[in-house]
């Protein structure tokens, strides 16, 4: 039985020999010498295998010399197939698709840029649809238009053209939704909703000294009652030595599907909101510090956290207001930001009495916590009032007490990295909403401010208690508020507000020579 089970074995090992070819050398091939040895019942010898062996090595080489000739002489790339297959390939393609293979090379940008194939997308996209009659396919359509128009337009004519529409597009059904504005604040009512139909982010490229460049993405947003703050922190931030500028771009997708999150790797459009200089930004002005952070305010509502230590960037916060926010997120470029249309002065029918009939909205607020929201109406100023080139527009008068406001709450600015969060005290975001008498904003911005110490009151004895100050300023104007600090109830009061409005913003807005 032992005997006939090896042959059965024997056999079943010769017959897997003979289907796969040796690939060392202690094995024997059939037909070798090895075999006629076999088969005469000897032992082969030392010699008898190495002899089998080099045999089989042999066939093994000739046999990977072939296959290595196959593979080289039968490589296929897509770039070597012809202009003509590429086209039909491209054909079934879709907008997203084709932008991105446009930038795989030359040769891919120009077949990606051709009109026969960007006007079967547009006329997919754009064509007219009637319910009454029936419609030709789009492909009817397609081959019905003047073939010979189409192949006289320039090279990515219907391109240009598809991505025109799709813009304006979205931007009109961007303008629907902002159309409706709250009586109450003077901003648009669905601002939120605009923000989240049209995909609307934004990213902050940091730029160094020898022009090389660094994009990152926001880590968290945060959309208070009148502005939005967001922020950008991760641990490969580039030297703070080597760094120039910064530049604040909202970005939209090109295309826009409601189906489909939009991603970092869909072709975007980039708007410029703001550039920062970054060369000096230790001289610029801090405004508050931790044991492990100190924070540098840059205008427009820029904060930039340095590390204490290694005085290294640790985030970037930036802070914008819902006046223009989507326009100037969207309509800008890479490279010039949005522009306002030109201003139509409002007819000033009593010059003579200054102005009247103001409206503010002001917000304290951080980390979605807020210690101050307040709505002052009924302002106004006399003609008089005008000194060093500002319209003083009283808010909150030291001398009528019931005026004077409380900060609720502990007032600091909250922070956050991937690894620490902090907390800075006596720093906040201030979202300032200044309406005209039209009810039509007039002077509107968000930025952190810092409650510093004064020396002296301005308007009174400090029989109350310590002295702090709030200040702010920009081209259009500037605030000044004075606080009291309330041992007793551990809690900062108001007792003066006020603003300072530019003669020049004044006299264009309204058409006036004051």
């Amino acid at each position: 039985m032992a005997t006939g089970r090896g042959r059965l074995l024997q056999q079943y090992w010769l017959g897997l020999l003979a289907r796969r070819p040796p690939i060392g050398g202690d094995f024997w091939a059939p037909g070798s010498a090895g075999e006629a040895a076999r088969s005469a019942g000897f032992r082969m010898g030392l010699g008898v295998r190495v002899a089998a062996g080099c045999a089989a090595q042999n066939h093994c080489a000739q046999r990977d010399v072939c296959c290595e000739k196959f593979h080289t002489g039968c490589s296929v790339s897509l770039d070597s197939l012809p202009s003509e297959i590429l086209l039909k390939i491209l054909f079934h393609l879709d907008a997203v698709t084709l932008l991105c293979m446009g930038c795989v090379n030359r040769r891919f940008y120009h077949l990606a840029n051709d009109n026969f194939i960007w006007i079967r997308i547009y006329s997919t996209a754009f064509s007219p649809k009637r319910s009454n009659w029936k419609v030709n396919s789009v492909e009817k359509t397609a081959a019905s238009m003047n073939l010979l128009s189409v192949g006289d337009k320039e090279a990515g004519y219907w391109k240009k053209e598809y991505i025109t529409k799709q813009i304006a597009s979205v931007k009109a059904a961007l303008a629907r939704v902002l159309k409706p504005v709250n009586p109450y604040t003077g901003l648009p009512v669905k601002t939120k909703e605009a923000l989240r139909i049209s995909g609307l982010g934004w990213v902050i490229i940091v730029k160094e000294k020898s022009g090389k460049e660094y994009t990152m993405e926001h880590v968290d947003l945060s959309i208070n009652d009148s502005s939005v703050t967001i922020v950008w922190y991760g641990k490969n931030w580039p030297s703070l030595a080597t760094l120039s500028t910064l530049d604040l771009c909202g970005v939209t997708p090109v295309f826009m599907d409601r189906s489909k999150i939009p991603t970092k790797n869909r072709p975007r459009w980039h708007s410029l909101i703001a550039k920062y200089d970054l060369s000096h930004l230790t001289e610029s002005t801090m405004i508050g510090c931790d044991r492990l952070i100190r924070i540098f305010c840059l205008n427009p509502g820029l904060v930039v956290g340095l590390w204490q230590r290694e005085e290294e960037l640790a985030f970037v916060m930036a802070n914008l207001h819902f006046h223009h926010l989507v326009e100037r997120s969207t309509l800008g470029s890479a490279a010039v930001p949005y522009e306002l249309p030109p201003h139509t002065p409002f007819l000033d029918d009593s010059p003579e009495y200054g102005l009247h009939g103001y409206q503010l909205h002001i917000d304290m607020h951080s980390g979605g916590v807020f210690c101050l929201c307040g709505t002052f109406d009924n302002l106004f100023t006399k003609k008089g009032y005008i000194e060093n080139e500002y319209v003083k527009l009283i808010v909150i008068s030291f001398k009528n007490s019931t005026e004077h406001l409380p900060l609720i709450g502990k007032v600091g600015l909250s922070w956050k990295t991937n690894i620490f969060d902090g907390y800075i005290k006596s720093c906040s975001i201030m979202d300032v909403t200044l309406l005209d008498e039209y009810g039509k904003p007039f002077w509107c911005f968000s930025s952190p401010v810092c409650i510093q110490s004064s020396s002296r009151p301005s308007h009174g004895p400090n029989f109350l208690g310590e002295t702090y100050h709030v200040d702010y300023v920009d081209s259009e104007g500037k605030m000044h508020v004075e606080l009291l600090w309330l041992q007793e109830t551990e809690e900062y009061l108001i007792v003066s507000l006020v603003l300072y409005l530019r003669v020049a913003k004044v006299n264009h807005w309204f058409g006036t020579k004051y």
